[in-house]
């Protein structure tokens, strides 16, 4: 018998556990947490029940790292941003056309929002959810502060400017919902003359 190969074990790991949260974040958002059940991510996932066990022990704890998975990486993804070699208004226009072809931001945005507001979420990782939100407005709000100081943006709160433009690419993407596209013609040029000079 040959030793186990722990790295690889690791690797393997890390995979079955994303191809579950893949698979989860497309069931949920369409069904919502409480109509959620494990075999419906199973069965999405191509895995048994008894294997989505192994790696998580139940949809709460599969919706709670979707969650957390989702705002680490927007934060992230702002941070990456903020670090381009770009004009403040160039950086903001790479953040919506990126944002708006993100190809599960509708998923993830629908799930952020369930997890604010559906009964079936325990007020801790609602708690934790906004304070995380409104902690993800800093790096956009630095953006546009930065654009406002080169005079390219209209005046006022940068976290609030920051909070109107979040709000509004979370709408936009809302509309590119697989088999539901509505708005194919939407821009970051379009969207940007919302908070443009």
């Amino acid at each position: 018998m040959s030793p186990r190969n722990v790295a690889k074990d690791q690797e393997l790991r890390a995979r079955r556990q994303q191809q579950i949260l893949e698979a989860a974040m497309h069931v949920i958002a369409r069904r919502g947490l409480p109509a959620t059940k494990i075999a419906d991510i199973a069965k999405a996932a191509g895995l048994s029940v008894g294997n989505v066990y192994k790696y998580f022990v139940s949809k709460e704890h599969i919706f709670q790292s979707l969650v957390e998975n989702g705002q680490r990486e927007y934060r992230q993804f702002v941070e990456q941003i903020q670090q381009l070699p770009l004009h403040p208004l160039e950086k903001l226009h790479r953040y919506t056309q990126d944002w708006l072809v993100y190809k599960n931001g509708w998923a993830i945005t629908i799930i952020l929002q369930h997890a604010r507001t559906s009964e079936a979420v325990p007020a801790e990782l609602k708690a934790a959810v906004s304070a995380r939100f409104l902690d993800n407005l800093r790096p956009m709000a630095a953006l546009i502060e930065d654009a406002q100081r080169d005079g390219k943006l209209i005046d006022g709160d940068p976290v609030e400017l920051a909070l109107i433009y979040v709000s509004l690419m979370e709408g936009l993407i809302l509309h590119d919902i697989p088999g539901f596209q509505e708005i194919s013609s939407v821009t970051a040029d379009k969207a940007l003359r919302l908070i443009t000079r």
